[in-house]
This record gives structure tokens, C-alpha cells and sequence, in this order.
């Protein structure tokens, strides 16, 4: 009895492997064939074959940082103790506005000093306007009186001469009448000079009084000038974000002016990218940017590259090139200056078919995907292409419109494993 029991025992161990592994095949071909596209309908969300566009992108790390021109460090240009200051960090400023005031006693007589000044050499040019025409006028008076009188003596000389040749005059007389000819005509090329000279006096001497009228006028200006840098105003149209002296101080200006404060036009911002030198042969200019910052992760802000400085920096052992990247849209209030920005640059977009990379599996060394069809799922292998983030472009084997497992079934990978 026992023999038979052991027997018997033996006879279904012997079928019970077989039956397990038919058993087996028969679920997995199952399996199969709805994978295939024979059975499930249910075989979970699928994705519609689509074009993307996809782009090559160089990242960097920068800093949001003002446009050339829109920071400016406002101080003085004269030494003096600080009157009034009318600037609190976080003012809106606008251009021309008045910052900060110097005392302006010193200044206040400076200019009156020059003033006066003026008035003198003014004084001096009626002066010369007055007189100059009046010495001209006596030395052309003079010309005139002498020209008479040597015409006159002219006349006489020459009727002593035919008288003493007639007899009817001494020798002493014609000779007297010789010399009085003589002198007249020394006398008056003496008025005639002395004509000359009164009017190229006249005209040298208005030239100086207008030089100093002039001068004066110029020494006049300058210290209004001066008196007017007393008054410190806001260059450009911004926010106050620092201020660097106090009332009562006293300031000196020599070859570095002092600042007062710092203002920074929030309007004018543009992002600082540190690309590698690896990557900067990349960049040009006009290429499409988006950055983020730290204070609104969520967001990205859009700009273009508008300057490759030429100029590397090194940062911890590393050549880097700023990228200026000029922002584009609506970002007041939002960025501020020193943020970190997390850049990246595309280089390329083109349209592309694309698949979620998800939905790729690998099957005996190839990429396959699970295509919905008319007659269930089968799989299909694809050729990839770009990959951008979680998308991946698809070169060969699937058509724009067609419907993928974006899950599709872990179970076969490669190598059969």
C-alpha cells in the first residue's frame, strides 16, 4: 500500500511542472496578444504624434544687473558743508529733481564780486566808445589846420623866390619863407601821424575794453556756475538706493567726487549672463533668451543678446564672457538689480515630431513604441532624434497624428531581460 502511495505521489509531481509552465505560457501570450493589438482596449492614456519646436540651448548663471547709464552714482563738484538733503532710500526721483543743498555764502559773494567786475569793464568800454571818437576827430582837426598852413607857406615860398629872382626881395626873406614851408610841412606829417596813431589806438584800445568786458562777463557766468553746483539734482528718472552723506557733513571735492546717493532706474534693467568659453563661440547677436529668477521661480522672462563684452572674467579658475541680454516685456516691479539669474540661450529652433520620451521603451536593442491602430496596440520601432526636456524628437517610424501608450508595458527590455 505504501509502494502505490508513493507511486502515485511521484505521478503528480511529474505533471504538476508542466501543467504550471502551460499554464504560464498561456498568460504571457495572452499578455501578448493584447500588447500586440489583439485583446485590451484599456491599455491606458495615449499621446498624439505632434511638432514641437525644439532648440539648442546654452545655459549660464548671471545677474540681473541696470543698462549702462541707469545707475548713477550723484555726488559734488565743490567742497561745502551739506545745507539741506532731501533723499530717503526708496524715493522716486525724477530728472532735475533737487537731492541735496550746499551752504552758498562764499558762492553768493563770488558772484557778486563778479558781477561788479562786469560793471567796471563795461563802464570802461562806454569810455572808450565816448573818448576814442573824440581824439580821432581833434587829430583829423589838426591834419586839416596843418594842411593850410603848409599850403600857405607854399604860396609864400614861392612868391619870395620869383621876387628875389626879380630883385624885389632879400635873400634872408626868401630864405625865411623857405623854412617856414619846412616846418608846416613837418608839422603836419607830425598831425598825420598822430592821426594814424589815434585811430589804431581807438581801435585797440575798443578791442581791450571788449576783451575785458568779455573776461568779466565769463568770470561772471563761471561763478554762477559754480554757485550752481551748490544744488545736487537727479540726472535720470529712478529710485534712491543708497545715500551716502548726511546734513551738516562737510564735503570735499578733489579728484573723486563725493557721493550723496545712488540712483538706479528700475525701468532700464537687462540680465548679465556668464557663459564659458566653451560655449561662447555659440553666442550671437539677436538670439532668443529666457531667464528665471529666484524670486518668481515660476516665471520666465523673454530677452534677446544685445552685447558680447569682449573682456573675460575668471571666476574660481574659470574663463567666463558676459552676455548682455536686453529684456523684452513687462518686468517693473519684479526684477531688481543683483538678482540670480539662471539664463539659458537658444542657439537653434526648428519643428520637429515629437513623442513624450516617456513613451519610449527599448526592445532587443531598438526603440520601440505602442501605437493605438484600428486594430488595437502593436508596437513599432522608431529612429530618435533632439531631445529637449521631456520631449524627444522622432525621425523614422511613426506619422504626425498617430496616437502612442504614453505608458506603455515594462516588461520586455533589452537583451530579453
Amino acid at each position: 500500500m505504501r509502494v502505490r502511495d508513493v507511486a502515485r505521489q511521484a505521478l503528480e509531481k511529474r505533471w504538476v511542472i508542466p501543467v504550471a509552465l502551460a499554464v504560464l505560457a498561456l498568460v504571457l501570450v495572452a499578455w501578448l496578444r493584447d500588447g500586440n493589438g489583439q485583446g485590451r482596449g484599456d491599455a491606458g492614456p495615449t499621446d498624439a504624434v505632434g511638432r514641437r519646436t525644439f532648440s539648442a540651448t546654452v545655459t549660464a548663471v548671471g545677474a540681473v544687473m541696470p543698462q549702462i547709464g541707469a545707475e548713477v552714482r550723484v555726488g559734488s563738484r565743490i567742497s561745502g558743508r551739506v545745507r539741506r538733503l532731501r533723499a530717503n532710500i526708496g524715493d522716486a526721483v525724477r530728472t532735475g529733481q533737487v537731492l541735496a543743498e550746499l551752504e552758498t555764502e562764499d558762492l553768493d559773494a563770488l558772484v557778486a564780486q563778479r558781477r561788479a567786475e562786469l560793471q567796471l569793464a563795461e563802464a570802461r568800454m562806454s569810455a572808450v566808445e565816448t573818448l576814442a571818437p573824440e581824439e580821432v576827430a581833434q587829430a583829423e582837426a589838426d591834419v586839416a589846420r596843418f594842411e593850410a598852413s603848409a599850403r600857405l607857406a607854399a604860396e609864400q615860398r614861392t612868391r619870395h623866390e620869383a621876387l628875389y629872382r626879380r630883385g624885389g626881395a632879400t635873400r634872408a626873406e626868401m630864405e625865411a619863407a623857405l623854412e617856414r614851408f619846412e616846418v608846416t610841412h613837418a608839422e603836419l606829417e607830425s598831425a598825420r601821424r598822430a592821426l594814424t596813431l589815434a585811430r589804431t589806438g581807438m581801435v585797440e584800445r575798443r578791442k581791450q575794453a571788449e576783451a575785458e568786458r568779455a573776461r568779466a562777463a565769463a568770470a561772471l557766468q563761471s561763478g554762477r556756475v559754480d554757485r550752481s553746483f551748490a544744488v545736487i539734482t537727479s540726472p535720470i528718472d529712478g529710485i534712491v538706493a543708497s545715500v551716502s552723506t548726511q546734513e551738516g557733513e562737510t564735503v570735499a571735492a578733489g579728484l573723486n567726487a563725493p557721493t550723496f546717493v545712488t540712483v538706479v532706474d528700475l525701468n532700464r534693467l537687462q540680465a548679465n549672463a556668464y557663459v564659458d568659453e566653451v560655449d561662447i563661440g555659440k553666442i550671437a547677436l539677436g538670439q532668443r533668451v529666457v531667464f528665471t529668477v529666484d524670486a518668481f521661480p515660476a516665471r520666465d522672462f523673454e530677452g534677446r543678446v544685445e552685447a558680447i563684452y569682449p573682456s573675460a572674467t575668471v571666476q574660481d579658475n574659470v574663463v567666463k564672457y558676459i552676455v548682455a541680454v536686453e529684456i523684452a516685456g513687462e518686468y517693473e516691479g519684479s526684477l531688481r538689480p543683483e538678482m540670480t539669474a539662471n539664463v539659458r540661450i537658444f542657439l537653434e529652433e526648428r519643428s520637429v515630431l515629437a513623442i513624450p520620451a516617456r513613451a519610449v521603451r527599448r526592445e532587443a536593442g531598438r526603440s520601440v513604441v505602442y501605437v493605438r491602430g484600428d486594430d488595437g496596440i502593436q508596437s513599432r520601432p522608431v529612429r530618435l532624434g533632439w531631445r529637449d526636456g521631456p520631449w524627444v524628437e522622432v525621425v523614422a517610424g511613426l506619422r504626425e497624428g498617430e496616437r502612442i501608450l504614453r505608458d506603455p508595458p515594462p516588461l520586455v527590455t533589452e537583451g530579453g531581460r
